[in-house]
């Protein structure tokens, strides 16, 4: 398939795997490949499939009879060497195009799909959201690699909510990311993936790239406020631009070109209820970094790299002093189809604007 320090040697279609085996039939058959990440977990994919042909019997449907595609199969999606998706079929669609043969998508979700198909009432007691994080990894056989911590509750209810939406709220309140890789399930902080940053050149990888900075969205400071029952006092905590400080280099931050151009704007979080000042804390911080890492929003089309991966980051060069820069990747989109091949839709953000 190539060498993936080299994207240019790729082979122009992927690797396709069936419950651990390649299946070259069924790579000659496809028409269309779609594999979804982002920060918020449970990465997908689709693929389209001819579903007419030549049978033992003349020609009908070739896909029909479960020896392939069927539900709960293991499905694998790799380029090189590199797997790009694993997971396991969840549906399967027919469609019966005019004026041309049939054909079948499937659509498979990795691992955390047994979250998000179970809804629960339940209560956690004196627990942190590392505990609470690490129990529901242990109630699905995943095995636990949670680098947050968050405060210690007295109560967290999950009521009517799928596990899946339920670790995602718990992660967000303390600033933490999912994703899977295999059996493990990681819950961490926001921290490059890889140990290396890919370069992407307008004109060269950098197939093309759209920019927004907004600052409708930014704040120059977030608050949260709650009642301290043990201490029967007031909290008041708040989080400013030094929690994003050391993301931005020698950028701008949002807030600071806010502060500049329109004065103070603070946040106040509402429907909240921390009961510890560490509770208050952890949520004003987790807010504030969520803001200021979206004051600059990009959305690009590139060449093919296995290593373009949600999680990583770019270095994107070629675009003026304001624009060029480090950005986070947050979403991929690997498309493949007969006309146009593999290309890699990515969506990236940074907390920071350049200097002129």
């Amino acid at each position: 398939m190539g060498d993936i320090n080299n994207p240019e040697l790729l082979q122009a279609r992927p690797s396709l795997l069936f419950a651990g085996s390649e299946n070259e039939v069924m790579e000659g058959r496809l028409h269309e490949l779609l594999i979804h990440e982002s920060v918020s977990g449970m990465y997908r994919c689709e693929a389209l499939f001819n579903n007419w042909g030549a049978t033992a019997g003349g020609v009908g449907y070739l896909l029909f009879d479960h020896a392939i595609v069927d539900f709960g199969k293991q499905f694998e999606v790799k380029l090189g060497s590199t797997s790009m998706f694993s997971g396991e079929i969840t549906a399967i669609q027919a469609d019966y195009p005019n004026g041309a043969p049939p054909q079948i998508r499937i659509l498979a979700e990795d691992s955390l799909q047994n979250l998000r198909m179970t809804r629960r009432t339940r209560n956690f007691s004196n627990m942190s959201d590392k505990q609470v994080i690490q129990q529901i990894a242990q109630d699905h056989a995943l095995t636990p690699q949670v680098d947050i911590s968050g405060t210690t509750h007295k109560i967290l209810a999950q009521i009517n909510q799928s596990d899946l939406a339920f670790m995602r709220e718990r992660a967000r309140a303390v600033g933490g990311e999912i994703w899977v890789e295999g059996q493990t399930l990681h819950v961490a902080p926001r921290a490059p993936r890889g140990t290396s940053t890919i370069n992407l050149t307008h004109g060269a990888g950098l197939r093309e790239f759209t920019v927004l900075a907004d600052l409708s969205q930014q704040a120059t400071a977030v608050f949260a406020s709650g009642w301290d029952v043990s201490a029967k006092e007031a909290i008041n905590e708040q989080a400013g631009a030094d929690v994003i400080s050391a993301e931005l280099g020698q950028d701008e931050s949002g807030a600071t070109i806010l502060r500049s151009a329109f004065g103070e704007r603070k946040q106040t979080l509402a429907h909240t209820a921390p009961a510890t000042a560490s509770e208050a804390r952890d949520m004003a911080t987790a807010r504030f970094r969520d803001m200021a890492r979206r004051f600059v929003v990009g959305s690009g089309v590139a060449e093919p790299d296995p290593r373009l991966r949600v999680g990583i980051k770019v270095q994107l060069s070629g675009l003026g002093p304001l624009f060029s820069g480090k950005y986070y990747v947050t979403e991929t989109n690997v498309t493949f189809d007969g006309q146009r091949g593999l290309r890699t839709n990515f969506r990236c953000e940074r907390p920071g604007l350049g200097k002129a």
